[in-house]
């Protein structure tokens, strides 16, 4: 619950940069708001607004924001496993496969709790995420500039502190330092949220090292 709410909470109040982002690019409230609710998954909306704030395609910004979203279909996979839902609850529990809902499930020990931690999550992320878009669109010229107030860093900040414990050997703190490495180096090369694509790279090439020097 804790951990739930702590990320729930911390990264939902981020919808206001969201809100104010979006309204920023030239997007309606409505449309706003319709994002939030439907696609759910903020690298995407970010990209998608982003892309049409600098003038590109609205097909273009759409396929970009599809392809950052793909990530989410991994998580499904292990979370199918983990969570072990019935069918009927499964295309529901789905809108809410995203990056805090998985890093908040996979940091439990057993399923029960791995169920309460995806369900706080999920719960408590979409109404606070919807709830702070719609402040934030609303709200832009009384906000101002979202950064000031520090909720773009609401979310890095959570995911670290929920990071940190789980890196328990040598090749989990190989992994991380690889993708940071990858992360930053490609951040000025790439365009916003592709570097993470790339940064997932570093587990396989992690492992097939590791599987090297063992034979």
């Amino acid at each position: 619950m804790r951990d739930a709410l702590g990320v729930g909470v911390a990264v939902g109040l981020s919808g206001f940069a969201f809100g104010v982002t979006a309204a920023g690019s030239g997007i309606s409230v409505v449309q706003a708001c319709v994002l939030s609710l439907l696609v759910f998954t903020g690298a995407s909306q970010f990209a998608l607004v982003g892309a049409l704030a600098a003038g590109g395609n609205p097909f273009t910004a759409a396929a970009g924001a599809f392809f950052l979203g793909t990530r989410n279909a991994f998580y499904g996979l292990r979370l199918s496993q983990l969570l072990a839902l019935p069918r009927a609850v499964r295309p529901f529990a789905a809108h809410w496969v995203i990056d805090e809902t998985a890093a908040v499930s996979l940091a439990q020990k057993d399923r029960g709790s791995a169920r309460l931690g995806f369900a706080v999550t999920g719960l408590s992320l979409y109404v606070l995420w919807n709830l702070t878009t719609l402040l934030g669109a609303l709200g832009t010229e009384a906000i101002g500039d979202p950064n000031k107030f520090g909720l773009d860093a609401a979310g890095p900040a959570v995911f670290l502190a929920l990071l940190a414990p789980m890196l328990r050997t040598a090749t989990e703190r190989a992994v991380a330092v690889l993708a940071l490495v990858l992360g930053l180096g490609f951040l000025p090369l790439l365009p916003a949220g592709v570097p993470v694509l790339v940064a997932a790279l570093a587990a396989p090439a992690v492992l097939f090292l590791k599987g090297r020097r063992r034979s």
